[in-house]
C-alpha cells in the first residue's frame, strides 16, 4: 500500500528554518525522505541546522535569503532548481514582528518591514516557486499564518493584519492554482515557545492569562507543527486546498 505521507524524492524549500517552527518542519521533512533547502537571513545559523539534518541521514542544503528581498527570493528558487532540478514543496514560514503596540502608534517603517517580510516575501517566493511547480506537474504551498490573523492579538495589530492577509493569500492562491494541481493551505499557530514569541510567553502574567483559556493547559512547541506540515506536503492532502488549520491547544475554543 502506498504511504500517503511519504516525501521521498520530493524537494522542499522551508523559510525561517534556522530555528523554531521552520527548523522542526525541515527536520520532519528529511525524516520523511524529502530533500530540503532551508533558508533564513543568516548563513552561519543555517549551516548549523543543515549539518544536523545531514548528520541524521537527511539531504539538505542551506541558502541564506532575506524574506523581504525579492531578488534574493528569486535566487533562492533558482539555486534550488540548479541543485536539485525541481521544486515540489514551499513552506512560507519566515516572519517578523518589529512593533509591539497599537497600529496607530506604528511608524511607517514598521509597516513597510512587516508587510514586506510577512506578506510580499511570501507573494514573491510563491510567484517564483509556482513556475517550477507548474513545470513539474503540481506542488504544495504551505503558509504559516497565526491565530492573530483570525482574531487580532493585543498590541500585535500590524503583525495581525499581515497574518490576516496571509490567510486571504492562501485562499486566493488555492483558487487560482487548483487547475495546476498545486494545493495551497495555511497553518495558524497559537502561542509557541520560540525565540520569536519570547516577549509573550516570557511575560508571566500574560502567559497565565493564555494558559487559563487554553484547554490543552500549555503553549505550543515547534514539534507540534511538524506533523500537520508533513500532511500538507504529502499526497495525503491532494484533495485539501484553501484550508486554514488552527493549532493552538484549543485557545480559540476557550475554557468552560
Amino acid at each position: 500500500m502506498t504511504d500517503l505521507f511519504d516525501l521521498s524524492e520530493r524537494v522542499a524549500i522551508v523559510t525561517g528554518a534556522s530555528r523554531g517552527i521552520g527548523k522542526a518542519i525541515a527536520q520532519q521533512f528529511v525524516q520523511a525522505g524529502a530533500k530540503v533547502v532551508i533558508s533564513s537571513r543568516k548563513q552561519d545559523a543555517l549551516d548549523i541546522v543543515a549539518d544536523g539534518l545531514r548528520a541524521s541521514g537527511g539531504e539538505a542544503i542551506a541558502i541564506a535569503a532575506h524574506n523581504g528581498d525579492k531578488v534574493a527570493l528569486q535566487a533562492l528558487v533558482e539555486e534550488t532548481l540548479r541543485h536539485y532540478g525541481k521544486l515540489d514543496i514551499l513552506v512560507n514560514n519566515a516572519a517578523t514582528n518589529p512593533h509591539f503596540g497599537t497600529i496607530l502608534e506604528a511608524d511607517d517603517s514598521y509597516w513597510r518591514k512587516t508587510l514586506d517580510v510577512n506578506l510580499m516575501g511570501n507573494v514573491w517566493l510563491s510567484q517564483a516557486a509556482v513556475k517550477a511547480m507548474r513545470a513539474g506537474g503540481g506542488g504544495k504551498i504551505i503558509n504559516v499564518a497565526s491565530i492573530v490573523g483570525l482574531n487580532p492579538g493585543r498590541y500585535q495589530g500590524v503583525y495581525s493584519i499581515t497574518k490576516s492577509a496571509i490567510i486571504s493569500l492562501t485562499k486566493t492562491l488555492a483558487v487560482e492554482l487548483g487547475a495546476d494541481n498545486i494545493q495551497v493551505n495555511a497553518i495558524a499557530p497559537g502561542l509557541v515557545q520560540t525565540k520569536f514569541a519570547r516577549a509573550l510567553w516570557a511575560d508571566e502574567d500574560l502567559l497565565g492569562e493564555i494558559l487559563a483559556q487554553t484547554p490543552a493547559g500549555r503553549i505550543g512547541q515547534p514539534i507540534d507543527f511538524a506533523g500537520i506540515a508533513q500532511f500538507l506536503a504529502s499526497p495525503a492532502s491532494d484533495f485539501t486546498t484553501g484550508a486554514v488549520f488552527v493549532l493552538d491547544g484549543g485557545l480559540s475554543v476557550g475554557s468552560i
